[in-house]
């Protein structure tokens, strides 16, 4: 009888010398990595992060739907503006501006309504408007930008308190633990510190490029502003040399053997340019 259940015994030993094995071996490996559990670990650290990551994605949506040139200046509007003008037909050019979202439509429409309510007004004059009115739109265009600088500058700060957070956390809880869980709670504090300095990086650097981006963008934009802004009014000064020299306008030019007359410059015609 004995000598079965010793016989049983070594056969069963190998089996659960195995069975050991395995689990040490399964004890020995690492705990799969938890995103979820790997944010919560970050505290309420986490909470403005995620916030501010928001923000990020709203604010370059918006930056990419109003930095694009049909927002700004079409060259449409530029050649239905200059018509208008050559025409003489200022009223009529200020409420096609008022129709248009472009930036370029206000500039032009608050010069149109100051030399309509400014007959009398010099060139200098209504240069001072159109330049006042476009520092206004390019500001506008590049102010926006700026968020995504605030944002890399904040997330890695925002990152950086929740490690001095969890560290005084960790050596807090070392000072008042008892024997044998203080290595436990230091690294429960490192590891939310690490998580949340790795959080706020995570949300700078992508805020930067982003930045980097929109800003060339916005540049390159508020040139192509400019330039028409500058189009526009060298067009009323040529329509205010001519009306000083006489010629028609080409809506007033005469027929063939018709006799021309002089170009009279009243409100509608840019008087006193």
């Amino acid at each position: 009888m004995k000598c079965r259940l010793l016989t049983a015994a070594l056969a069963l030993l190998p089996a659960l010398s195995a069975f050991a094995q395995q689990t040490a071996t399964a004890a020995a490996q690492p705990k799969e990595l938890n995103i979820l559990e790997l944010v919560a670990g970050g505290g309420k650290v986490m909470y403005v992060l995620f916030l501010i990551s928001i923000i990020m994605v709203a604010v370059a949506f918006i930056l990419f739907i109003t930095l694009r040139s049909g927002a700004v200046v079409t060259d449409k509007f530029m050649s239905d503006s200059e018509a208008m003008i050559r025409a003489g037909d200022l009223k009529g050019l200020s409420s096609y501006c008022r129709r248009q979202s472009q930036r370029m439509s206000s500039i032009v429409q608050h010069t149109v309504d100051f030399i309509l309510q400014n007959p009398s007004a010099g060139i200098e004059e209504i240069r001072e408007i159109a330049q006042a009115e476009g520092s206004r739109q390019a500001t506008q265009l590049t102010g926006r930008v700026t968020y995504m600088a605030d944002i890399g500058a904040i997330a890695p700060l925002v990152g950086l308190l929740g490690t001095v957070i969890g560290m005084t956390k960790s050596f807090f809880d070392l000072s008042a633990g008892k024997e044998g869980v203080q290595q436990l709670e230091l690294t429960s504090g490192i590891s939310m510190a690490l998580v949340t300095t790795g959080a706020g990086l995570t949300v700078a650097v992508p805020a930067l490029m982003l930045y980097a981006y929109f800003r060339g963008k916005s540049q390159r934009l508020v040139s192509e502003l400019e330039g028409a802004a500058t189009h526009f009014i060298v067009s009323l000064q040529m329509l205010a040399a001519q009306a000083r020299a006489g010629v028609p306008r080409a809506s007033q030019r005469p027929a063939d053997g018709a006799q021309a007359t002089p170009l009279s410059m009243n409100q509608r015609d840019l008087h006193g340019i």
